[in-house]
């Protein structure tokens, strides 16, 4: 068997590739209910690197190895442990590690996956596509032939939006902040794809023949958050899930007050603390078929092994046009 190594950091810093190493490690003796599983592939996220540099709303005690989400083959099964069958492909639970060659997980919480599926697009399946699965059912009840706009929409979850949406039945405004972003976008199946700026609204009317808009999706804050309201239906609904730009949301009572515009939050980790395992469960299902059935998908940058680390990222902190993902050598 190859080395077994797991990407680790045991301080935090504001050079997020500075702080995390690959470092060697022997086969681990597996108890009952536990397993050992080969990791396949896992994504490197922002929220990831902001771990990295102490930036995010929770973070796990020190020493650490990185990656919150993943697939694996399961590769060994504890004295006595009933679970997904040795060769199974499964999904690795939500922040267990996820950036290491191997790793022990609990059997019962691996949650099986189609063997025949692509583990690049499946090692994504916790994070991005049940956010915006979430986004766009879990805040205003949306008909087939509704506009829903979205900023950041060229980020992971920003992907996932336009293709549900599509299977939906909704058409999607889609805002970025680069010219360079927007082909990368409407091959996704954007229906609109506008650059940011100040007179985004009046560009966004006559794009949808002046649509209203009842739902907004804000991965960016600041004032891009401002410009967003401003592109809604009176008793609209932002929902804001992120801060690409680094600041706090800025609306103006204008938006608030006098035209009901509502701003809310969602985090990701809050809907699985709170949520029944089974609904958890049918949501991954749901959306893990269709990943397998080629009908959702992100685009892929580049992929590195774990002894890449650093590289890795460095890759995955700077300008890009899709996912960095840690593929560690199989055997």
């Amino acid at each position: 068997m190859t080395t077994m190594l797991k990407a680790q950091y045991s301080e935090r810093g504001p050079v997020p590739q500075a702080v995390i190493e690959a470092v060697p490690f022997e086969r681990p003796t597996l108890t009952q209910g536990q397993a050992l599983v080969a990791v396949l592939a896992a994504p490197i996220n922002p929220s990831d690197v902001l771990m990295l540099t102490g930036q995010y709303g929770m973070l796990p005690p020190l020493p650490a190895v990185g990656g919150s989400e993943g697939v694996g083959r399961v590769i060994e099964l504890g004295p006595d442990t009933q679970g997904p069958a040795v060769g199974q492909t499964v999904l690795l639970p939500a922040g267990s590690g996820t950036w290491a060659s191997h790793l022990v997980a609990p059997a019962a919480r691996l949650l099986p996956l189609p063997n025949d599926a692509d583990p690049k697009q499946l090692a994504m399946l916790t994070v991005n596509p049940p956010t915006a699965s979430l986004l766009l059912s879990d805040f205003v009840q949306l008909q087939p032939g509704d506009w829903v706009i979205q900023n950041g929409a060229n980020s992971g979850v920003g992907s996932y939006v336009v293709q549900l949406a599509r299977l939906r039945g909704l058409k999607t405004v889609n805002i970025v902040r680069r010219e360079a972003a927007v082909a990368g976008v409407q091959a996704q199946g954007g229906d609109v794809v506008l650059v940011d700026g100040d007179d985004l609204a009046a560009r966004v009317q006559t794009a949808t023949g002046g649509a209203a808009i009842k739902l907004g999706i804000d991965a960016v804050g600041g004032k891009a958050t401002m410009r967003l309201a401003g592109t809604l239906a009176e008793s609209a609904t932002i929902v804001n899930y992120g801060a690409l730009g680094g600041e706090p949301c800025t609306v103006s009572p204008r938006e608030l007050v006098f035209r009901d515009v509502t701003l809310k939050g969602f985090w990701l980790a809050r809907w699985f603390r709170v949520t029944p395992q089974p609904q958890q469960l049918a949501l991954l299902t749901e959306l893990a078929n269709l990943i397998a059935a080629g009908k959702l998908s992100t685009p892929i940058q580049a992929s590195y092994e774990v002894a890449q680390i650093k590289q890795a990222i460095a890759a995955a902190a700077g300008e890009r046009q899709g996912k960095i993902l840690i593929v560690p050598a199989q055997d």
